[in-house]
């Protein structure tokens, strides 16, 4: 199918031309390059917001189209506010006649065109837009269900297009949209290391050389896809086992019960694990993620797999009485025909070393659980740009949930007979024989 060229301004109505906006050599040369669809891979200080808001608001002036939008998305609607809502007001400032709303974020100019930020953090509230545009900044830091799900099908009746950009956070799903845009003819892949760019000087990037690990300034600065992810407490283990074969296809074997985990959102998304045990070896053959439905679209799920359960595992929460209802969430379960398990309260440091001693007897199913090992690979410490540091507790967001629940399925699983724990062996298995 033919697709509509997009609009591009003209000099005549490029904002482009405001003297407020003065692009860098590489934004200038990037402006005139891109496609449909669009990966952009930029250091830290490249200009990214500066330059993915001057794109809307170009794209946005030479619109022709009935009731324009356009939308620019960061991981949490806070962080939209406080970067980019400054910058969509001060370059719309010289437009004549545009309206701004407060309140609700938004931009209208003259010719109907609305540009409004959004965050990552409450997806659904773009669920039954459409965009004619739309920036995804950081993509790297949102959820992967974010862009197929809910964002690409929003574009899809006004031939809309999209602009990734972002700095690397290991190989997770912002890599793999990278890869594949390397492939598409359809799409612009660039990468921007700040050697390449020479915007930053070369005596400031000596001096963050000396202030960082070799991996964050590889990953911040020079746009590594490889450098581990700083603070990540599963990142490493999880590259031990892809080098180890153990993320790959992992078959179910019907012989076996399965063995579920859950985390239970309140007004959040639920995670579920399904694994089943082998001897020493746990076998994670399934992962399944959703929000914003009640527990019987979870039950529902569960029914609609072929496999025979075992034990569900439920985090301790689970038992607490609704307000509204005056039920626990345990019951309302029980009464759908699941059999839980409800696991004690523990510290959560505690649940974190299980898992790094669980993940070694680990063998997951790639492609089953791509989304929940998306979230394990970038679980990680939050910081405190204050002091400098690395917080002591986990960063609350979307990896969250599957790493919760993985914390549940630790906890629930029985111990290792002594034996194999004083005399590990080495684990050998031939996914063609099952």
């Amino acid at each position: 199918m033919q697709q509509t060229p997009l609009p591009r301004p003209t000099k005549k109505r490029s904002v482009r031309q405001v003297h407020l906006y003065a692009p860098r050599p590489a934004q200038a040369e990037l402006h005139g390059k891109l496609k449909r669809f669009n990966v952009l891979v930029a250091h830290r200080r490249f200009g990214k917001t500066v330059f993915c808001i001057n794109e809307l608001i170009a794209r946005a002036a030479a619109s022709k189209a009935r009731e324009p939008r356009y939308g620019y998305v960061a991981p949490l609607l806070t962080q939209a506010k406080d970067i980019a809502w400054t910058y969509l007001k001060r370059f719309t400032a010289p437009i004549p006649k545009i309206t701004v709303s407060e309140t609700e974020l938004w931009v209208e100019l003259p010719n109907g065109a609305r540009i409004r930020l959004y965050g990552a953090d409450n997806p659904d509230r773009l669920r039954g837009l459409y965009f004619d545009g739309v920036v995804l900044d950081e993509y790297a830091q949102m959820s992967p269900h974010v862009w197929p799900e809910i964002v690409r099908p929003m574009l899809a009746d006004r031939a809309g297009w999209a602009l990734f950009i972002g700095t690397p956070m290991g190989r997770n799903h912002f890599h793999a949209l990278y890869d594949r845009a390397t492939r598409d003819d359809d799409w612009l892949a660039a990468r921007f290391p700040a050697s390449s760019t020479r915007i930053l000087p070369e005596v400031e990037l000596a001096a963050a050389q000396r202030a960082m690990s070799p991996e964050q300034f590889a990953q911040e600065f020079e746009c590594s896809f490889s450098a581990g992810v700083p603070g990540a407490y599963y990142a490493t283990l999880l590259d031990v086992a892809e080098r180890d074969g153990r993320l790959s296809r992992v078959p179910w074997e019907p012989r076996l019960p399965v063995i579920t985990a859950w985390d239970l959102g309140i007004g959040d998304a639920t995670a579920i694990w399904f694994a089943q045990l082998v001897g020493s070896e746990i076998r994670i053959i399934d992962y399944f993620e959703a929000s914003g439905v009640a527990l019987g679209h979870y039950v529902k799920h569960l029914d609609s797999l072929p496999y025979v359960y075992g034990e569900h595992l439920l985090p301790h929460d689970v038992a607490v009485r609704e307000l509204g209802t005056g039920t626990t969430r345990l019951e309302t379960l029980r009464q759908l025909g699941v059999r839980a398990k409800v696991l004690k309260a523990s510290a959560l440091e505690d649940g974190i070393e299980a898992v790094r001693a669980l993940l070694p007897r680990c063998w997951f199913d790639a492609e089953k659980c791509a989304r929940g090992l998306d979230a394990l690979r970038l679980y990680r410490r939050g910081f405190d740009a204050k002091q400098n540091t690395f917080s002591t507790r986990p960063l609350h967001d979307w990896t969250s949930h599957a790493a919760d629940a993985l914390r549940y399925l630790a906890a629930g699983l029985p111990p290792l007979p002594k034996p194999w724990i004083e005399r590990p062996q080495p684990v050998e298995y031939d996914p063609m024989k099952w």
